[in-house]
């Protein structure tokens, strides 16, 4: 077994929850990796021998950014549609047809390729998890074809077939329901662990709650566990129905009521607030209140949402900085979010901090703290740690 001893770490931020901030910060430090992962973590000066050895000159090092909120499998371009809302017009949800017919035109490698590419640039800058939604075909086969694609690169797969009602089902919404909850449910499912919908009835082209609920239902029958797109665009059901289907994440929350909060609050253990500020960036949208949630008790994650439409951004410190700046989270908050606030959205345990026992899933801050990512926003800083 090959040990690799990473040592001259001027900070370690552990995100173990031992300090009041929760980042669990050490200075002067040293980890030891193994292939069994994180085997030994202490002060440099105490650090054991190992088979290799990485210096990283009083850099920072910090749990590997879990992305659990991503579109990156699609085809066709919408930067037309993102120079019309920075002039006016609003978004609500329509533009997801002219992806789709560019998706569904596409070739598997038409559609590969990119999403290689989009992993790429996410672990060039600090990812080391991903979830990737379908959702771009809306079709069984293209849904299916979607969520295999998505499963070369990542085990967080979600079937959203209930993104958006097609324009060919516009007129016949029920049987559109029938078809995602019957047979592309069944043909999808083998690749997916997970399912989600786009409950948002303030947009003509999603799902109101009963229909939310038939497609979560549906979905959990089949196996897979439940997420749910929130809250987006007005106040509606998307938080409270989670939270009544004990749904792993809602994400987005730009409106809530204090019924809402109140409801994540008390599911704060099952139900993950995952907030998207380069959603609210890329629209004109208000940003959610994150100061607020987090003096409520609920549990909150951070996540790009990378999609072609309304954050074509695969950065994490970018949005980092945009919660810290307009969500009102402090950076220890906003990288905690990023980390195991949004591991905690895919219910997982072994990502998202640096402890004995755990993945090795790390990356790098071309910095003296962690403080840079907001304190330095647009400035490539951070890297995953490749190699280990």
């Amino acid at each position: 077994m090959t040990s690799t001893l990473i040592t001259s770490i001027g900070e370690l931020v552990t995100c173990d929850d031992s300090t009041e901030d929760r980042l669990g910060i050490r200075h002067n430090a040293a980890i030891v990796i193994t292939d069994d992962g994180i085997s030994w973590i202490g002060a440099d000066t105490e650090a054991p021998p190992a088979d290799q050895r990485i210096d990283l000159g009083g850099r920072t090092l910090i749990p590997g950014f879990v992305d659990s909120h991503s579109h990156l499998v699609f085809a066709g371009d919408r930067s037309a549609e993102f120079a019309a809302r920075m002039t006016g017009a609003p978004y609500d949800g329509g533009g997801i047809a002219s992806t789709m017919a560019a998706t569904r035109s596409a070739s598997d490698d038409e559609l590969r390729l990119p999403v290689a590419a989009r992993v790429a640039e996410m672990r060039a800058q600090g990812t080391t998890t991903v979830e990737i939604k379908s959702g771009y075909g809306l079709s069984i086969a293209d849904e299916a074809r979607a969520l295999r694609i998505a499963g070369e690169f990542t085990p967080e797969t979600t079937f959203l077939g209930a993104h958006v009602v097609p324009p060919e089902w516009r007129h016949r919404r029920a049987d559109y329901i029938d078809l995602v909850i019957g047979d592309m449910l069944s043909t999808a499912a083998p690749y997916a662990r997970w399912i989600d919908v786009f409950c948002e009835p303030n947009s003509p082209y999603a799902f109101d709650a009963d229909e939310a609920r038939t497609v979560l239902e549906a979905g959990r029958d089949a196996g897979l566990e439940l997420r749910v797109h929130g809250n987006q665009l007005g106040h509606g059901p998307g938080a409270q129905l989670a939270v009544e289907l004990e749904a792993a994440s809602v994400d987005h929350c730009t409106y809530l009521s204090d019924a809402d909060v109140d409801a994540l609050a008390d599911a704060s253990d099952t139900t993950v607030a995952t907030l998207l500020p380069g959603v609210e960036f890329c629209t004109r949208s208000p940003y959610p209140d994150g100061a607020r949630l987090l003096a409520a008790g609920v549990s909150i994650a951070l996540a790009s949402d990378c999609n072609p439409g309304t954050c074509y951004s695969s950065s994490i410190p970018f949005m980092i900085a945009l919660a810290v700046r307009e969500m009102g989270l402090t950076p220890a908050q906003a990288l905690y979010a990023a980390t195991v606030g949004a591991a905690r959205s895919l219910r997982r345990s072994d990502i998202g901090r640096i402890v004995v026992g755990g993945r090795a899933d790390l990356a790098v801050i071309e910095a003296p703290s962690h403080l840079h990512l907001a304190y330095r926003p647009g400035v490539p800083l951070v890297r995953a740690l490749e190699g280990l």
